[in-house]
Formats: C-alpha cells, structure tokens, sequence
C-alpha cells in the first residue's frame, strides 16, 4: 500500500489524467504535454524525517536534502498545485495487515490538513478486495488508486479491469485506475478508453507516460526525439542527476537503444555527455553558464552579507584541509588541541554554520579570547573546523602536523603512549589479557571463535 498526499485532487466523473514519473523533469514534462496532476517516486518516511528543507535559489527549487547531501525530493513552483507527495512501503505485504492499513491512513487523516488518499493491489478475490477497500473508505481518504494486479503479477500480466470496476461501483470516494499501459493505453484516446472499462474516476499512468510523456497531448503525441529533447532541458536546468536522466531517456528509447544514438547514449558518463549525444551541447554550455553566473551573483551577495554582520576581530585566511598532507591520524584540530593544553588554555570552541545556497559549511574556533576562521567554505562540517584550526595554528605560528614540516611530534607521542601502555600491561598480565581481548579481538578461552 502506498499513502498519498496531493495537493489538489479532481472530482468524481471528471477525466483526469495523472502521471506516475518521478522526478522534478519528467514531472514537469507531463504537465506541458497536458497531465491533470503528477505523482513523485516512493519515499519512505523515515528518509523523509533525516531531510532539511532547503530553498534553492539558483534552481528556484525547494529540496529536500538527506544528511549525505542527496536530493531526495525537489519541487517548484509551476507543480505547486499538481503534484501528489507519495510514501511507500515498497512492497505489497501491507495487504495481509488491514488493522494497520486502517490505522495507518485514520491517523493521516485526522493529523494533516491536505486529502490523503491511497494505492494498493487487488487481493487474490473480489470480495476481499472491496472488503478492504471499503474498510479504507471508512477512514476518511479522498481517493483510493487501484493497480489492477495482484502482488505476485508482474506488467506483462493482463490487468484485472472486472475488479477495478467492482471497487468503483462499491465505494462513494473517487476510483483511481491504474496499470493499463501495457493493455490499453498507447495514446490518448486510450486513456478514456481504459476508464471507461473500470469505471473508474480518474486514470493513473506510469509506463506508457515514461515511454512517452506527450500520451497527454489529446492532438496526438510529439515525435520521440522531440519529446527527448524536452525532458533534457528540464534535465538540465533542474540540475537533475545524470544517471537518473539516463534512465528515463533509455527508457523513452526502449527498442532503439541499439542504434547510434542508443548506444552514445548509453556510454554517457555526465549530463554534458548526455546533451552531446543529443545534438544539445550549446544548450547545455549555455545554460549551466547561466546558473553558473546566478550562483556566482548569490555567492557574492552572501558573502557581502557576511561581510557586514561578521565580528571585525575574527582572524580570516583562504585556506583548506587536505588529509594528503597530513600524516594518517593526525589533524590540525590535534595539534591545536595539544598546544593548548600545554599552554594552560581552555580547549578550543568552534562554532559551525552551513549555508542554505549551496550547503556548505564555515566554521569558527575560539582560542584564548580571540576567533579565526577560513573564508573558504568547505563540504563538511569535519572540514570546515579543520580548517578553522588551520587559521589559528598559523596566526600563532605552530606547526601544524604537515607532513612537510619534518619530524611529528604527536606520532612519536603516541608511540611512547603505546610503549608505556605496553609496559604496564606487562606487569598486570591479567589485565593485559583482558584488554587485548578488547582491543585486538583476541578470543577467550571457552569462545567458540577461540
């Protein structure tokens, strides 16, 4: 069962064409080539929980960012009112549990204001399939979308149209009919046809639209290498990822990923690849300089912000972290650590930002009173605050652990450390049992690992 959440939704007896395509391009394609409402790709909940909402103003874009810096959802204005939120379990095993489906869709309901509707598969008979779906209704749901096969069926599998039309005769809640595409629709005349054959209210398509998103063009679908050339653009100016694009254009040339084209296509390693395949290159050269250019302006004016709300006492320096330069283990943090300790000072505080443009990071560490930072904003928080420990080792003039300053005293600290540790152990041979356990995984007497 999939849980929905659409920002509008059309009315019982009202053709509309919906669309399950994914991603912010093929979403927005859709909606040119005239689709009513368009549905992102499941997500779960829990990924969805771990994301910071963030405004992009370059894209002009809200994202949603997972903590390993990944997009998980990006949207725009132009699909404000027409895009339908989906969270998924990815998979059909929610059927067998109806007292969690019911809880599940009566506590969405009653905890968000925009209409929630559902999605499921057909149960192995008719009745128990309006069964449950009545069940659903009772909730409170806008909608429900029916995917007329069963869990175990796959597309090539005729789709079950008798028991769509059961389930929109049984219940008052639109009917949404869905997994026509390999039956029914190849253009869109198709679409009402498939309707009308499951009574339903409204029809959802996901693999004849990847096929071809202009199936909504009730003149008639665009030539393939038109419709291609649109979602690059989209691709493109929507920073959408290369891999992601490669997948939905081979998808559109399904048959013909065998020819010239097909092939360059499929050895394509960067969107600049992908739009060269395509005859795109000055598009792509164009409009990546122009995002470019705006991100460049937006810096700018962040940094002059900056400028002007920023302590005038912080010591500031151009520089990064590079771990090559330094030996393994050791950081500059390490060693600012260890002379402050050594100079009777409080250990060091950094303070860390990130910023909304692009989710990049600056940090500044205070040391003795005085503060110091890194103009250069780095990818990582970790970064960032080595950085920071940088600027305030070289103001002070303290080595900083670089492989190129000769002799490290922290690494020949440490193994005066490891021989002192060594040396205790061996006048406690109890302990040193115990800790070697502990420390290098040696197995004890009786363990079936020993």
């Amino acid at each position: 069962m999939t849980v929905n959440t659409p920002l509008c939704f059309r009315g019982k007896n009202i053709l509309a064409p919906m669309v399950r395509v994914g991603t912010l391009p093929m979403r927005l394609l859709a909606l040119d080539y005239g689709a009513d409402i368009v549905y992102c790709e499941e997500l779960i909940d829990i990924k969805m929980l771990q994301c910071k909402r963030v405004i992009n103003e370059v894209l002009e874009t809200v994202d949603f960012v997972a903590p390993n810096e990944r997009v998980v959802f990006r949207t725009c204005e132009r699909e404000r009112h027409c895009v339908v939120f989906q969270m998924g379990g990815m998979g059909a095993a929610l059927l067998s549990d109806p007292d969690k489906i019911e809880s599940i869709l009566t506590t969405l309901v009653k905890g968000i204001c925009k209409p929630v509707t559902c999605k499921i598969r057909i149960l192995p008979s008719v009745e128990d399939t309006v069964n449950l779906v009545k069940r659903i209704e009772k909730t409170g749901i806008a909608a429900i979308a029916v995917h007329g096969r069963k869990k175990e069926e796959r597309p090539q599998h005729p789709v079950h149209c008798d028991v769509i039309k059961a389930i929109s005769e049984a219940v008052s809640i639109p009917v949404i009919a869905n997994g026509g595409s390999h039956d029914f629709i190849k253009e869109y005349m198709d679409i009402e046809t498939f309707r009308k054959a499951t009574d339903a209210s409204s029809v959802m398509i996901a693999r004849a639209a990847m096929w071809n998103p202009s199936i909504f063009r009730k003149e008639g679908p665009f030539p393939l290498k038109e419709v291609m050339q649109d979602y690059i653009k989209y691709a493109v100016r929507y920073d959408n990822h290369y891999t992601n694009t490669k997948y939905c254009l081979c998808q559109m040339l399904r048959e013909q990923l065998e020819t010239t084209q097909g092939k360059k296509l499929h050895a394509a390693q960067s969107t600049q690849e992908i739009c060269e395949a395509f005859e795109m290159a000055d598009f792509y050269e164009e409009t990546t300089a122009v995002l470019e250019a705006k991100k460049t302006s937006l810096e700018t004016k962040i940094q002059d912000e900056d400028d002007q709300i920023e302590d005038p006492d912080v010591i500031k320096m151009a520089v990064r972290f590079d771990k090559r330069e330094y030996p393994p283990q050791i950081t500059p943090k390490m060693y600012l650590l260890e002379w402050c300790r050594k100079e009777k000072h409080p250990q060091p505080v950094y303070e860390t930002v990130q910023r909304p443009l692009d989710r990049l990071f600056c940090s500044v560490v205070t040391v003795a009173d005085q503060k110091y930072r890194s103009t250069l904003w780095d990818k990582s928080k970790k970064l960032a605050e080595q950085a920071a420990a940088i600027v305030c080792l070289r103001t002070l003039g303290v080595p900083e652990g670089k492989l190129c300053e000769g002799e490290n005293h922290l690494i020949n600290k440490r193994k005066r450390e490891d021989l002192d540790n060594l040396s205790f152990l061996s006048k406690k041979p109890f302990l040193q049992v115990l800790v070697l356990q502990e420390l290098f995984l040696i197995p004890a007497e009786g363990d079936p690992c020993a």
